[in-house]
């Protein structure tokens, strides 16, 4: 059986213009292969209607669960929940609930709700909402979409909230090997041993310390025995 597969959408000109770094995409990789998902395609678009929506709707089509991070805050660039409304064809509008929550925390903080922080109760029909304990303003799921801040401390609350809600797979287990030699010189054992367990999944990441090459080999597999299987053969046919 296969595990359940999935896609990231990062959206905001500000990823695209290098203002700033994306670092939601690790922290959800890391999350979903405790799950067993296997995340398989991130994709990054600017705050640009009709690429958010052609994005969605593809990587809706192609894999189980969609992760979006971008774009659901007050300000005017802030398209993404009308986007994914477009996707899916459906509706939206401010949602009774999504308001309740904005009224009750910015009561408390006493902040006005004013009509762009309203903005973020806006919620396509048909949508559940997704938890923010950072922050209050709720992210949501449409279909198998999963729409999220892009901040990361909002961002990595609201996967902690999501991913409970989802079946995943067999987590994926990882042993590497550090070898003090350069790529072309273990490349052939390595195309064998990738042959040989197609099972599993096998890197190799080059680097360079004092002048010499070399390569951390990283085995991947929700099986062990068969991960232990091929470092050990890896090790033995490179006389470590």
């Amino acid at each position: 059986m296969t595990n359940p597969t999935a896609a990231m959408l990062v959206i905001g000109d500000e990823i695209l213009s290098g203002r700033t770094r994306d670092s939601n995409m690790y922290h959800l990789a890391g999350e979903l292969t405790k799950q067993g998902i296997d995340l398989q395609e991130v994709r990054v678009v600017g705050d640009e209607r009709a690429a958010i929506v052609a994005a969605v709707r593809a990587l809706s089509g192609a894999y189980d669960h969609v992760f979006t991070s971008g774009g659901i805050g007050p300000t005017h660039d802030d398209i993404t929940a009308d986007c994914i409304a477009a996707a899916f064809e459906a509706t939206i509008d401010v949602r009774a609930d999504a308001r309740a929550l904005l009224a009750a925390h910015y009561a408390r903080t006493g902040a006005e709700l004013n009509e762009a922080r309203l903005r973020m109760a806006r919620i396509p029909e048909g949508a559940t909402l997704i938890d923010n304990p950072v922050s209050v303003a709720p992210g949501f799921t449409l279909g198998n979409v999963h729409v999220m801040a892009g901040v990361p401390a909002v961002f990595e609350a609201m996967v902690a909230s999501v991913l409970p809600t989802l079946t995943g797979g067999a987590p994926l287990l990882s042993q590497s090997l550090r070898v003090m030699r350069g790529e072309g010189e273990i490349a052939t054992p390595l195309a064998a041993l990738a042959a040989d367990f197609p099972d599993l999944s096998i890197g190799s990441y080059p680097f360079q310390k004092d002048g010499a090459y070399g390569a951390n080999i990283v085995v991947r597999g929700a099986e062990g025995a068969r991960v232990d299987a091929a470092i050990t053969r890896l090790a033995r046919e490179l006389g470590l």
